[in-house]
């Protein structure tokens, strides 16, 4: 016997000890012959005894008072005497006088007849206990017949104790004197139900059980409170012995969940001392609430199985890889526990039924990793750029401890914490996602000591009420939410200059109410609240007259719009007209302060609707003559106008720069965008010109291109200066059409070169009867339910009502949302997308 069996083996006889109400006599045998006067002397009141009368003993009456003898050390533990009494001849009475009454044996409680036995009936040490015991217990343990019987008791149970329910195929059996033995034991704590109807057993189970077999059921009906729902029941799955009860009812009054806040080395349950083995989910503060249904959903399908703890890693300092979210601990002495990452429940539940499992798991993980080396090593590659960055990294650990992780429970009350919280909505299995996920990390550095500003996160794939309450219809999405008012979307670039940008300018009002001229004045020097000064951004001023109303609210809504993108300010005091004088214009009007140093320039703001506002002060903010790069690229081809592109190896030339900075300051109309690209600091431009020309031509170089109309490209000729002059020129020539284009792009949309996933068609396909994230409804009920928490330990909670249960937010098979963040999935990547 192993030392785990022996410790609960000891617990029960220690059980048993303290359940005896009656000393022996001290004599050396248990089984006490005396004559009728001294018995009846000896009673006492309350105290049970077995007695069988007898003249002498006749052949026949041998078997059974071997059998009697047997069992009198067994009911000596429960405070049975069993006596022989021995009669004279000459004894006439109710007892010794009737030839009937001596093939009977009498239970007496005190000096009253409780139940009168044909020794026929006492045919083993089984039998005698079992009848014995039921007699005694008669009124502590309910017999039913019917299925009515049976749904009575538990009614009158509901919201006040809990019912253990046995079906035995016949009385005075080996598995009816268990059920006795522990009604003895535990009816104080539960209700026992006995019935030996096979017919009751099928109406009242759906799964019905061999009725040639012994069964037994707890009914968890103490938290239960609708009459017209069962209670919640958990078989117990092996034999019928009052050591398999003992220890069923052990575990059933143990903590559904236990919460743990010490090295899982060192913890020790009831579960481990019984020889089964304790699952761990590993949580963190910001997703507790969910962790805490998971494992009560976990709990739930491996009632009497395993137990469930949930470990913060907040207060255990785990030296273990942060995606891992389960551990699991063997009673096994010596086995080191095994940290895991599971992708859902079903697998922790398989993981515990199914002890190959986790070798094979670890072996898969190990796998993994050879392949997504010999992977590496070969430079295999994805098709997409984003998803081949985030697969050949995906190993590495986020920093996410400054990043709070939001659920549904936790993300309108982190919203009124501080007086600014941005909120990435991302997709945990989405490449562009995770990618956002690692600048978002770094911004988090960035502003680490930062007050009043909280950056966290939402997995939509986990949330997805959050994030269709929120209106997130792309990932990764990025809002940022002022305290108990409106929220502003980013919609930039998404690096971590330009994501700490738009966060610490969505700090400041816009637009920014100026009070004094010296303040505006200061505003267009770059004076801007002390936030800001370590970021260069071009201020824009709205100058307005007290009486223009309507250009103001423009402005301002314009500034709610552009808030985080724009630096905007605001001056409308009486003295406005004298501030626009200064730099000839007439309000309303908008001043530009590109950077320190440069000069102020002015327009007069004749759009009145926010929209046109909006329009026009972006077009404003674009660059005379900017350097083209992949983050600004998309502004200018918004305007859909023809490129005029400087090609340069380097930075150009200070000649060329000044020539072209007046071309551009001159262009008719704006009819075009005039520009120039690095080829050392956007190297993708080789790529352009390759496109362009089948060689790369010798640089600098100037090129026309119409990408909206017509596609065809012009190359200024070499042999020409990069000069005003020469440029409008040539620029009038390709205007007649007397130039020859040096190339034409195709006019084909540029498509990917193979059709998208269907996601969800492929979701519907592989499992069509199991939508994620589903509740069960009202009626809908598990086959193992939970078990009344006794109290006592401060180690552990209550299990939940049953209205609020794990039951109703949780699903079969639904993911470990909450737990450790899963930052790529854990199954390996599979084939290239050209390969399929």
């Amino acid at each position: 016997m192993s030392a785990q069996k022996d410790r609960w083996v000891s617990s029960f006889s220690f059980l048993l000890f303290c359940a005896s109400s009656i000393p022996t006599d001290g004599s050396a045998r248990v089984l006490q012959e005396l004559s009728p006067q001294r018995y009846f002397s000896a009673l006492q009141a309350g105290r049970a005894s077995l007695a069988y009368f007898s003249h002498n003993v006749s052949p026949g009456a041998q078997p059974f008072l071997e059998q009697i003898e047997n069992s009198a050390e067994a009911l000596q533990e429960y405070g049975i005497s069993v006596v022989k009494v021995n009669c004279p001849k000459e004894d006439v009475s109710r007892y010794c006088g009737k030839e009937n009454a001596l093939r009977k044996a009498y239970l007496f409680r005190g000096n009253m007849l409780i139940r009168e036995f044909p020794t026929d009936a006492l045919f083993d040490m089984d039998s005698i206990v079992a009848n014995v015991l039921f007699a005694l217990l008669f009124n502590e343990v309910k017999y039913v017949e019917t299925l009515a019987d049976l749904q009575n008791i538990e009614n009158a149970l509901k919201g006040k104790a809990n019912m253990v329910f046995a079906y035995v195929p016949a009385t005075g059996t080996a598995e009816h004197r268990a059920v006795m033995e522990a009604a003895f034991v535990y009816g104080t704590v539960y209700q026992f139900v006995l019935t030996t109807e096979a017919t009751l057993l099928k109406d009242s189970s759906r799964d019905v059980p061999d009725v040639s077999s012994a069964w037994l059921v707890f009914c968890h009906c103490q938290r239960a409170t609708d009459l017209a729902q069962p209670c919640r029941r958990t078989a117990m799955e092996q034999a019928l012995t009052m050591l398999n009860i003992h220890r069923h009812l052990k575990l059933m009054g143990t903590p559904l969940v236990t919460e743990v806040a010490e090295d899982p080395e060192k913890v020790s349950t009831v579960h481990l001392q019984l020889g089964l083995p304790l699952v761990f989910i590993l949580s963190q503060k910001e997703t507790y609430e969910a962790d805490r249904r998971t494992a009560e959903f976990v709990a739930w399908q491996l009632l009497g199985k395993a137990g469930v703890a949930l470990l913060s890693r907040d207060l255990v300092d785990l030296n273990v890889l942060r995606r891992t979210n389960i551990a699991l601990k063997t009673p096994d002495e010596g086995v080191p526990i095994k940290y895991l990452l599971l992708e859902d429940t079903d697998e922790v539940i398989t993981l515990v039924k199914d002890k190959s499992k986790v070798k094979q798991i670890q072996e898969d993980e190990e796998e993994e990793e050879d392949e997504d080396e010999k992977e590496n090593n070969n430079q295999d590659v994805q098709d997409d750029e984003v998803v081949e960055a985030v697969s050949r990294d995906k190993k590495r650990e986020l920093p996410l401890e400054q990043i709070r992780v939001l659920t549904e429970e936790t993300f309108h009350s982190a919203l009124l914490e501080t007086a600014q919280t941005v909120v990435l909505f991302y997709a945990s299995w989405e490449a562009v996602s995770l990618a956002v996920l690692r600048s978002y990390t770094e911004v988090a550095d960035h502003l680490e000591g930062i007050q009043g500003v909280l950056l966290s996160l939402v997995n939509c794939w986990d949330w997805p009420g959050i994030c269709t309450e929120e209106n997130i219809t792309q990932f990764p999405t990025i809002k940022i939410y002022e305290k108990g008012e409106r929220s502003v979307m980013y919609n930039g670039m998404w690096g971590t200059k330009e994501l700490t940008s738009f966060i610490m300018l969505s700090r400041v009002s816009s637009p920014l109410k100026l009070a004094t001229i010296d303040e505006a004045e200061g505003y267009l020097r770059g004076e801007f609240p002390s936030e800001l000064s370590s970021y260069h951004h071009t201020a824009l001023l709205g100058v307005f007259k007290t009486a223009t109303s309507e250009a103001r609210e423009a402005f301002e809504e314009a500034g709610n719009i552009l808030s985080g993108h724009v630096m905007m300010g605001m001056y409308f005091e009486d003295d406005a007209l004298a501030l626009s004088r200064k730099y000839a214009v007439s309000p309303p009007a908008l001043l530009l302060a590109r950077g320190r140093g440069q000069s102020v320039e002015s327009i007069t703001l004749s759009k009145q609707s926010a929209q046109d506002m909006v329009q026009m002060i972006r077009y404003e903010l674009l660059d005379i003559f900017p350097e083209i790069t992949v983050q600004n690229l998309p502004h200018y081809l918004q305007l859909r106008k023809p490129f005029l592109i400087l090609f340069s190896d380097g930075d150009i030339g200070p000649v060329e720069s000044e020539e072209m900075l007046k071309l551009a300051k001159g262009r008719p109309q704006q009819a075009f965008v005039a520009c120039w690209l690095n080829l050392k600091k956007t190297p993708v431009g080789r790529g352009i010109l390759k496109a362009y020309f089948a060689t790369i031509p010798s640089l600098p170089v100037l090129i026309w291109v119409n990408l909206h109309a017509g596609g065809q490209v012009f190359k200024f000729p070499s042999e020409q200066s990069i000069a005003e002059m020469n440029i409008l020129s040539w620029l009038e020539k390709l205007k007649a059409g007397v130039e020859i284009p040096s190339s034409t792009l195709s006019d084909e949309d540029w498509k990917p070169p193979l059709p998208a996933y269907d996601f969800l068609q492929m979701m519907e396909t592989t499992r069509p009867e199991l939508p994620l994230h589903t509740s069960h409804r009202n009626g809908d009920t598990l086959e193992q339910h939970p078990p009344e928490s006794p109290g006592g330990d401060t180690a552990t909670r209550d299990e939940p009502s049953q209205e609020t249960n794990a039951e109703k937010v949780m699903s079969p098979g639904r993911d470990l949302r909450g737990t450790a963040p899963r930052l790529a999935a854990r199954e390996k990547q599979g084939k290239r997308h050209s390969e399929l």
